[in-house]
């Protein structure tokens, strides 16, 4: 007991996997009548009250969700930081010529979200320059590491990615990282091959950018999920073994 109360202490990683009540501003956020039927159908599995709550998302902050796909996590931040606060969807230029290739205009991805939230903005740009309008609370991003290390991004740099993160947030700002778990020792093969990610590599990426790792959630942490087979394989997308990292910028 005295060794685990002098670790808390020195500020090592605490784990957090009790699914308890949010607080208000969080559960009026998800229960918001405007979000989406596609999307409210998810939160069962996606449990985003909670993640929320351990992200430390509160009133007005300014919160970074990159990667946001179609924006299911940016309508909870816009709605959970207020008037006061600001949403930045970050949006990568890597998929810019898939996207033309489809016919669609990048800088049109989210739009209907900007036009639906006043303190939401879209950044478009390329991950490995991330930069932010100003220094930021929060940097979020739900299963999209495995992404950036595959052929999709071009060959992004990781490292830089993640120093540019670090540059965004304020001193004491958190950066959070989602994503489907590999197996063990899995390696960056998984990434391409089954859409996972080695939790080894992701924290030894992010720490080398600076950050400190100060928590992890088991909230979604799914022992039956067999790491070693593509997400899609086991059926709805939510429902896989998931890490659930909370990183912070020393200061």
């Amino acid at each position: 007991m005295k060794n685990l109360l002098i670790a808390g202490l020195m500020g090592t990683v605490l784990s957090c996997g009790t699914a308890m009540a949010a607080p208000a501003y969080i559960e009026k956020a998800v229960a918001d009548p405007a979000r989406p039927a596609e999307d409210t159908k998810r939160d069962a599995q996606r449990l985003p009250a909670q993640l929320t709550e351990f992200a430390g998302i509160k009133p007005g902050m300014t919160v970074v969700d990159m990667l946001p796909g179609t924006g299911y996590f940016t309508r909870i931040f816009a709605k959970v930081v207020g008037p006061k606060g600001q949403v930045y969807a970050y949006v990568s230029s890597s998929g810019d010529a898939a996207l033309k290739a489809k016919g669609q205009d990048p800088d049109n991805q989210l739009a209907s979200l900007k036009n639906a939230y006043a303190n939401v903005g879209v950044i478009h740009g390329p991950l490995d320059h991330f930069i932010t309008p100003t220094k930021v609370d929060v940097v979020w991003t739900s299963d999209n590491l495995h992404d950036m290390h595959d052929k999709f991004f071009g060959g992004l740099d990781i490292a830089a990615t993640n120093k540019a993160i670090y540059a965004s947030l304020k001193p004491g700002g958190t950066y959070i990282v989602i994503d489907h778990r590999a197996a063990k020792g899995a390696g960056l093969a998984a990434t391409e091959a089954l859409h996972r990610m080695d939790e080894d590599i992701a924290k030894q990426e992010v720490l080398a950018a600076g950050f400190k790792l100060v928590s992890e959630s088991k909230l979604l942490t799914r022992p039956d999920d067999d790491n070693t087979k593509k997400i899609f394989e086991q059926g709805e997308h939510d429902h896989t073994d998931q890490m659930v990292l909370k990183f912070r910028k020393p200061g």
